[in-house]
């Protein structure tokens, strides 16, 4: 049988291997840095393996598992052509969801899908996802990265990421440890972090039609760097509180706002008061409410307003998780607190008073 060389070929459909497994060899430097001694194995195989033996010495386990994107904040590391920061957010947004219930981030497997495969972006991508599960404490044992030429343009990606973490049952956190009278302490965001880009996107991008190279005086900085300044990881501050202190709840702060992700661990017939009056947004949330005319509570249903996890734990523990935080380099406050649900409290979370130096359409 001959061959017809002018046959179709996965190349010309716009999928190229070799660069695809360039691109594997590149972020292996990356990958070897986001380790921990249970990683069986390394890059290449079909799964990635993690000894578990040491679960032996629980009473009983339970594995927690989240997964998370970062949304269209993807569009602005394209778009600034800057891609070792956006893996950060992707940690963030799933290990922070693991530790919320007290359980520590094991490990983390990742989803690229890119339009093209260019080795160097790729890599890049990773190094970001590595340095973030460094951070996080925990391993990056595997991932994958998909060609889908015609369905994203050659310079459009997406990244996604799922984690396990484990913690023991009788350690679990969450609304059955709340109680009335327990202290809501906030901890700071860097920033935007990953939730909302496509209202910021909306009011500075293409209502105000701002450039991300806009130098913004009240930032800094320009309208990029700011836009992609990487969230906040704080599973290892998390874990670093519950060994040190009696901790009822954490709630990590995405999309929806800090009102309503509070009211995840807020069991019935209590209601967690918080005031506005306790901090000043940061300046980009200023200016998106001012330059959008966003009213204040549209604004705190779509971003975190400076505040990126929350602890819901007893009086008792306020002053150490404050200094456990403050040794750690997590700004944190006192942020409100736990009362029995009434007629004039009645959801599970709400914020009260007015920001200081905050305007609002």
């Amino acid at each position: 049988m001959t061959t017809d060389q002018n046959g179709a070929t996965y190349a010309a459909a716009g999928v190229d291997i070799e660069a695809g497994d360039r691109a594997v060899e590149l972020m292996k430097q990356w990958v070897k840095k986001a380790n921990r001694p249970e990683v069986v194995g390394g890059l290449g195989g079909f799964a990635g393996l993690f000894d578990v033996s040491a679960f032996k010495n629980y009473e009983r386990p339970l594995l927690a598992s989240a997964t998370d994107g970062v949304g269209t904040k993807v569009a602005i590391a394209a778009a600034m052509d800057k891609h070792d920061t956006i893996g950060h957010d992707l940690v963030g947004m799933v290990v922070d969801d693991i530790v919320v219930c007290g359980a520590e981030p094991l490990f983390m497997t990742d989803y690229i899908c890119v339009g093209k495969v260019v080795p160097e972006r790729v890599a890049a991508i990773v190094k970001g996802i590595a340095e973030g599960c460094a951070l996080a404490g925990c391993a990056l044992v595997g991932g994958e990265t998909a060609e889908h030429p015609g369905l994203l343009g050659p310079d459009e990606y997406d990244v996604a990421g799922a984690g396990t973490g484990v913690v023991e049952a009788d350690a679990l956190l969450g609304a059955e440890r709340v109680r009335a009278g327990d202290v809501v302490i906030a901890m700071a965001a860097s920033g935007l972090h990953s939730n909302g880009y496509s209202l910021v996107r909306h009011v500075l991008l293409n209502q105000a039609g701002w450039k991300l190279d806009r130098r913004v005086e009240e930032f800094g900085r320009t309208l990029g760097e700011e836009l992609l300044e990487p969230t906040r990881i704080y599973s290892l501050d998390c874990l670093a509180l519950i060994r040190a202190t009696e901790v009822h709840a954490f709630s990590h702060v995405t999309g929806g706002g800090l009102a309503a992700n509070l009211a995840r661990v807020i069991p019935d017939g209590l209601h967690a008061r918080l005031d506005r009056g306790t901090w000043t947004p940061l300046p980009v949330f200023r200016t998106v409410a001012e330059v959008g005319k966003v009213a204040t509570l549209e604004i705190e249903k779509t971003l975190n307003m400076g505040v990126g996890m929350v602890a819901v734990v007893p009086p008792h523990s306020v002053d150490v998780v404050l200094s456990v935080l403050e040794d750690r380099g997590v700004e944190s406050w006192v942020l409100g607190d736990i009362v029995d649900r009434t007629a004039e409290h009645a959801d599970g979370a709400a914020l009260y008073n007015a920001y200081e130096g905050f305007v609002a359409g």
